[in-house]
């Protein structure tokens, strides 16, 4: 979703082979944060701590982590993104680096680093906030169906 926001919103053109690449990537990093943010709190959980607690406490512990992780991969992917150039050899020889934006890596990379930044940025607000209400939700209707089940079981068995 953050993906095609980023896209319709800055106007820009999808490349499908990079930008195809850059969701699989993407995917990858997002479902990370995700696992890590449920094993913690099923962590808690198995320490005794109560779920809505657990999930609480795994989300002001992992937030550092996941967003640390989120904000280097966006600031590290911005210079692939917009096409920063140094010519290190004559930065090297003549300590004159030649700086420039653009050229061939940007047309063919420029749609695998926006996708990722914008999928990213979007999708690690989301884990922040959605993981944890699913889990909650997940949680909840798992309690109440055991409960009806028991409750009918219950009431078999005074029949």
């Amino acid at each position: 979703m953050g993906v095609l926001i980023g896209y319709v919103l800055f106007g820009m053109t999808i490349s499908i082979i990079m930008t195809g690449l850059g969701l699989v990537a993407l995917a990858g990093i997002v479902v990370r944060n995700g696992i890590l943010l449920v094993e913690f709190t099923d962590l808690l959980k198995a320490q005794g701590v109560k779920t809505r607690e657990a999930i609480i406490e795994a989300g002001k512990t992992r937030i550092t982590p996941v967003i640390l992780t989120a904000s280097a991969t966006v600031l590290g992917l911005i210079p692939l993104a917009v096409g920063f150039n140094i010519n290190f050899v004559s930065l090297f020889a003549t300590f004159q680096p030649h700086i420039h934006f653009g050229g061939d890596n940007v047309m063919f990379f420029g749609p695998l680093a926006w996708t990722i930044i914008f999928g990213l940025t979007f999708a690690t607000f989301l884990t922040l906030v959605l993981i944890p209400v699913m889990y909650y939700i997940i949680y909840t209707r798992d309690v109440r169906s055991t409960r009806r089940k028991t409750a009918k079981k219950h009431n078999k068995t005074n029949r």
